[in-house]
């Protein structure tokens, strides 16, 4: 008999819980309705027209006797070719000095020393090796030299290969 209680007690918790649940619900929707009815009746926005695309007229090139100008000129061509004979060129016999073996944006100047007439400048890899370097040394993968050390800032020549 127990059983059969309990199964009846467990009805009645879900009777009187739907019946709460449906007593809850409200028909009233007046306010959705008013606020649906008040946007709809809002001035839409305007979208101004695409602007109009222009046609550009095609140009053909007509050779006439006119040079081509995607290739060099005459002179263009023999200052590039004495440039290549007579420009800067790194020393082959020069002998490669360690910071060579960095590039210029691994390293960092972190002071400078002066003694008589001489600045050297501090400078520091990634691997936390501090070297000291004065103007005429070589540092960086393009074979720059350094011309000047100031107290903030090393300048350098490097020669960057064409092509």
């Amino acid at each position: 008999m127990s059983g059969r209680l309990v199964a009846l007690a467990r009805l009645l918790i879900v009777v009187l819980l739907a019946g709460g649940v449906a007593g809850c619900v409200t028909r009233d929707m007046n306010d959705l309705e008013r606020y649906v009815a008040e946007v709809k009746s809002r001035k839409q926005g305007e979208i101004e027209p695409l602007p109009e695309i222009k046609q550009i007229e095609t140009f053909a090139y007509k050779e006439d006797n006119r040079r081509n100008p995607f290739q060099p000129t005459e002179q263009e061509r023999t200052e590039e070719q004495n440039l290549q004979q007579n420009g800067l060129a790194p020393d082959p016999n020069r002998r490669k000095e360690e910071l060579e073996a960095y590039s210029l944006d691994s390293l960092r100047m972190v002071g400078t020393l002066k003694r008589d007439e001489t600045t050297w400048a501090l400078v520091r890899t990634k691997d936390k090796t501090i070297y000291r370097v004065k103007a005429g040394n070589y540092m960086g993968h393009n074979h720059g030299q350094i011309t000047h050390i100031g107290e903030n800032d090393i300048e350098l020549t490097e020669i960057i290969p064409n092509g």
